[in-house]
């Protein structure tokens, strides 16, 4: 396994405000991959390509190198997985599309989340939602997240039992917006909410036919444990996995490793970095399965850089 604190100057998962859990303007991203040493990066965004104008151009002129990308919300046998999209042409209408229904769904989805929460016994105003929501790109879509800041921050909330876990110290407050969604807001749990999603063969089509590479982002967690998934996955045209990933123990990065290798796809890696959503994520801090210098040439036999 490679050592963490040695080369990182390749990141290809991160997060703009164009998420809508995310914070940063692409601008500001760019900045901050730029102090953390990134010399490769990828801007992928929830279902939105937005942040790749803006951001190829600061990118450009930071003396970085930029990839544009794209994370698509999907399903495949009833999971929500998420497909990473590199090298796309994103001012393709197929990526319009994609968001202005993924947003579309989410703004009729986050009053009904509200709703759910309430029925937990807590109390929440949709104006206290909307005062969160003003500060990003989506103004009328609420996030699990956007619920616990919200929550978190209440007074009369400090001792409660239900949020304990994401205080400091606690056992889910290492990210403690992100943890809160996966716990009460995440598929299967109390106050999910479905939305209609493209299937994985979808995505992956939309992917190839605008020119890009079709990736499975962090599989470690969105197969749960599953990976005898990955066979049928591969089916359906799947050009490479995100192995190295923030979320990987170091014995999943390696197993998902040999399997691309005996599989013949590429492998990427990235941070998944979203600002305050997840605080304990850092640009370019993910694990590992190849030095910096092999991802590199990697990237440029699937033709995702040029060749130097």
């Amino acid at each position: 396994m490679i050592n963490l604190d040695q080369e990182h100057y390749i990141d290809l998962h991160m997060h703009s405000l164009y998420s809508i859990d995310g914070e940063l303007t692409p601008t500001q991203l760019v900045d901050r991959c730029r102090q953390a040493g990134i010399r490769i990066m990828a801007v992928t965004d929830h279902n939105s390509v937005q942040a790749n104008f803006e951001a190829g151009t600061a990118a450009a002129q930071a003396g970085i190198q930029y990839l544009p990308g794209i994370e698509i919300d999907c399903l495949f046998k009833g999971l929500n997985l998420h497909l990473l999209g590199y090298g796309i042409e994103a001012a393709s209408p197929d990526f319009l599309e994609i968001e202005e229904r993924f947003i579309e769904q989410n703004v009729a989805a986050s009053r009904e989340r509200l709703k759910l929460i309430r029925q937990l016994g807590f109390e929440l105003t949709e104006r206290e939602l909307e005062a969160i929501a003003e500060q990003g790109y989506q103004k009328q879509v609420w996030t699990g997240e956007m619920i616990a800041e919200v929550l978190l921050a209440k007074p009369e909330y400090y001792g409660h039992e239900r949020l304990k876990p994401y205080r400091p110290g606690g056992a889910r407050s290492d990210n403690p917006y992100v943890n809160f969604y996966w716990d009460y807001c995440a598929q299967g749990k109390p106050a999910y909410v479905e939305i209609e999603l493209p299937s994985l063969e979808q995505a992956i089509a939309i992917v190839h036919r605008n020119g890009g590479k079709a990736v499975l982002a962090h599989p470690g967690i969105s197969l749960a444990g599953n990976f005898a998934f990955l066979e049928e996955i591969l089916q359906l045209g799947l050009d490479g996995v995100e192995a190295g990933s923030s979320y990987h123990p170091e014995q999943t990065a390696l197993e998902l490793h040999r399997w691309a290798q005996e599989n013949k796809v590429f492998v990427t890696g990235g941070s998944d970095y979203h600002g305050k959503t997840k605080p304990a994520i850092k640009l370019g801090a993910y694990r590992r399965v190849l030095a910096e210098a092999e991802m590199e040439r990697v990237l440029q036999e699937a033709g995702l850089l040029p060749q130097r």
